[in-house]
């Protein structure tokens, strides 16, 4: 099918949702209320690693309006993963729901149910613990000394929480002896956390026939309904997970969290609904960041640019409990053997326990910090070797053939097409060939371009199997519902399932309606991460369309009297070849007739997808001023291939999103933790710095369908984790051009800025 064949996919059709979240008629889990309903709160620690000698909730207990407490002498001692992905994943079970060890400052000890969220919060504080306090690790490098405090009795030991991830192929020493020009450097980054505007909800409420129902915001309802049942003890037809309309989770919302079983026992203590909703500071202490990082990466290069050998060695730091670490350490790790094509590579990847908050899944999964490093490096080896930085990475570009992380060929020039485009659209050569970086009207400012690059996978095959599931009805008016487990994040993905069953099937748009949220009523789900939602539960509803079509199809050649294979159907109306005033309406072939009743079909469509991978890269302007340090991120031209775009606005709002959690990154945001107690310092929006609208650059999308995958519905790949990547080192490398201090770290502060230029200055004057 060509691009002009398409009648609705690729089309930027009005969103489904648009109307109930404009008027605020939909609801999110904490529009939730009815009468009786109690409010859960959690007692948090105030020591960073500590065993608990004694907890008193006697005077907790009887203050008026409470209604339990739970410690964990109350609740079942079952070891479960934070992270409850599909057992083919690489997990570590390391968590209690509560435990008599602490072992980060704000974890939870004890919870109350009352009438009021106002009375909760008073019972917190009269809830006495008595601590005995334990050496603590707050850093990766302590943690791994020899005789460091142990964190886990769980797990490899060494405050490891897996065995390191090793990859190698070809000879890497040869390689090296081989290289011109061999870089080395160190390179780190900093805890910054999702801030999704929703924060982490649920309400619990359990039956007569002892049934848990549980609303809460999560991007994996089905994984939610596994742990639950595991833990509490529950058959999985007695556990129903709710979810309509989310807030945003950016992966972040993929763990399934201590107040979420918290909530469901308080409930089943209590005998009424209970709801538990995260304050903004809980949404720091006791959510998920993006993992920290420590890297050395060493490279070979030949004189003409060709990459030869690579030797790279990262620690991320998982904070107390593994959570996503097993998978992000993987998936990073198997990542940096690829993105600049090289024979020679040898990765090891760790994830190193602390006594600090919990790192998981955050957009961008384990890559954010790999290929940081990469591309960064490649500029310093283009200045080195005298080559333009674009075509430095043009030639090293992986390409067709080329082995991907997954270990499958990599399909299309993606990344090529992408770094072509952008040198022509952003005049990349003529935009660096201007000597004059000064601003005419503020000469302490300087004018700076870079670039980065990055590819994505849209699966997390092969760490975990996936399969994408879709049910597709046709109704007796041949109007469609389209039932799926997939999680509404809030970037329209219903929409685009939607346009593809449309597109499938040969009906509008506004024929097809979407049932979600009900692990009762939808088909199973792995969950909306990955970016693969499109990629796999896409081909999933397509294949059930299509089942439904041929269905559909054969009916209306019984009452049309023609064959089969004459017939189309288009916009619903089902025409014969050759027959132009021959048709008939898809009511009218789904109605009842003479001798033929009413009909209403039923299809299902499941997928088990390998692995696509999307591309981009990033051309940036940044205005530095050096006497303030403050660093302006002026314009972003971001190039992506994305196979096939179902959805050009929602395309482009997921690109342009993920930049401005880039720019967030790398020039403000870090969670900032007391490296000498673990305790939490900016744990707000006061004081935890993100972008806002105002500081937004003019960014020019452009959306490519250059290696479309035949993995994807039409060659559709994922698009959702790809932006926040490449945002970074292309900011990176355009400060460095604007006033040649290189930056090996983010977040890129003011502060940092001043002091290189110190640093710089002081090196010129000694030259």
């Amino acid at each position: 099918m060509t691009k002009q064949d398409f009648r609705i996919v690729g089309k930027s059709v009005k969103r489904a949702d648009v109307i109930e979240k404009v008027t605020g008629k939909g609801k999110y889990t904490g529009d939730y209320h009815w009468p009786g309903l109690l409010h859960g709160k959690i007692k948090r620690s105030e020591i960073g690693h500590a065993r608990i000698k004694h907890i008193d909730v006697s005077k907790a207990l009887a203050y008026p309006g409470v209604k339990a407490v739970l410690t964990h002498h109350d609740v079942p001692k079952v070891l479960h993963y934070g992270s409850p992905h599909p057992r083919s994943a690489s997990c570590t079970k390391d968590q209690y729901i509560l435990e008599d060890k602490v072992r980060f400052w704000g974890e939870g000890v004890a919870a109350v149910a009352a009438i009021s969220e106002e009375i909760a919060d008073e019972a917190l504080d009269l809830i006495e613990v008595e601590y005995e306090p334990l050496p603590g690790v707050y850093d990766v490098d302590s943690a791994q000394l020899p005789g460091a405090p142990q964190i886990h009795e769980v797990g490899p030991g060494g405050n490891l929480v897996i065995p390191p991830v090793h990859v190698e192929r070809g000879d890497v020493d040869a390689g090296f002896a081989k290289a011109d020009l061999i870089l080395e450097g160190e390179f780190e980054g900093g805890r910054p956390v999702p801030t999704y505007m929703e924060p982490n909800i649920c309400v619990a409420d359990w039956d007569g026939s002892n049934k848990l129902t549980f609303w809460t915001s999560t991007q994996t309802s089905f994984m939610v309904r596994g742990a639950l049942a595991e833990v509490l003890g529950l058959p999985l037809n007695k556990v129903r997970v709710l979810v309509d309309h989310m807030g945003g989770g950016f992966g972040a919302k993929q763990d399934l969290f201590q107040h979420e079983f918290l909530c469901a026992l308080l409930a089943k203590k209590c005998r009424r609904a209970v709801k538990m909703e995260f304050t903004r500071r809980e949404t720091f202490i006791a959510g998920r960041s993006r993992h920290p990082f420590k890297l050395k990466l060493k490279q070979g290069f030949r004189k003409d640019g060709t990459l030869v050998a690579r030797d790279m060695q990262i620690i991320y730091e998982s904070g107390a409990y593994g959570s996503h670490s097993p998978g992000v350490t993987t998936v990073g790790t198997f990542s940096a053997t690829s993105l600049f094509r090289v024979e020679n590579v040898r990765v090891n990847g760790r994830a190193v326990y602390t006594n600090t908050p919990i790192a998981g899944a955050y957009r961008g999964y384990g890559v954010v910090q790999t290929y940081f490093a990469l591309d960064i490096q490649m500029d310093e080896a283009a200045e080195k070797l005298g080559i333009d930085p674009a075509e430095m990475r043009l030639r090293n570009a992986v390409r067709e053939g080329d082995i991907a992380p997954s270990g499958h060929p990599i399909i299309g020039r993606g990344l090529e097409a992408c770094i072509s485009h952008g040198i022509k659209a952003f005049d990349w050569a003529a935009t660096r060939d201007n000597p004059d970086r000064s601003d005419p009207l503020h000469p302490a400012i300087r004018k700076g371009w870079g670039v980065g690059c990055e590819m994505h996978g849209s699966s997390a095959y092969p760490g975990i199997k996936e399969q994408g599931n879709a049910t597709v009805k046709m109704n007796e008016d041949g109007s469609v519902t389209l039932l799926t487990g997939a999680a509404g994040l809030g970037t329209g993905a219903h929409t685009a399932l939607a346009q593809i069953v449309a597109e499938e099937l040969g009906v509008t748009f506004e024929s097809v309606s979407v049932v979600h949220g009900d692990t009762d009523v939808v088909p199973w789900d792995i969950g909306a991460f990955a970016s693969h939602t499109t990629y796999l539960v896409g081909s999933a509803a397509r294949i059930a369309a299509a089942k439904v079509r041929a269905r559909v199809l054969a009916r209306a050649a019984e009452k049309l009297q023609e064959q089969v294979e004459h017939l189309q159907m288009v916009d619903g109306i089902i025409t014969v070849d050759g027959k132009p005033g021959q048709s008939l309406t898809v009511f009218e072939a789904m109605g009842p007739s003479r001798g033929i009743p009413a009909e209403h079909l039923i299809d299902t469509g499941s997928y088990n997808p390998t692995k696509s991978y999307s591309f981009a890269a990033h051309f940036v302007e940044v205005a530095v001023d050096t006497e303030t340090g403050i660093i302006e991120c002026r314009k972003v031209m971001p190039v992506h291939d994305v196979g096939r775009v179902i959805h050009p606005i929602a395309a482009q709002g997921q690109i342009e999103g993920g930049i401005q959690q880039g720019i967030g990154h790398t020039l403000t945001e870090d969670y900032i933790i007391d490296r000498s107690n673990g305790r939490s310092l900016n744990a707000g929006l006061v004081d935890y710095k993100m972008p806002l609208s105002m500081d937004m650059p003019d960014i020019q999308t452009i959306i490519l369908e250059a290696a479309p995958d035949p993995g994807g519905p039409w060659g559709a790949k994922g698009v959702g984790e790809d932006p926040i990547i490449a945002i970074g080192p292309a900011i990176a490398n355009a400060v460095y051009d604007a006033i040649g201090v290189r930056f090996h770290h983010y977040p890129i502060t003011p502060e940092d800025v001043l002091n290189g230029l110190r640093s710089k200055a002081a090196e010129d004057k000694t030259c």
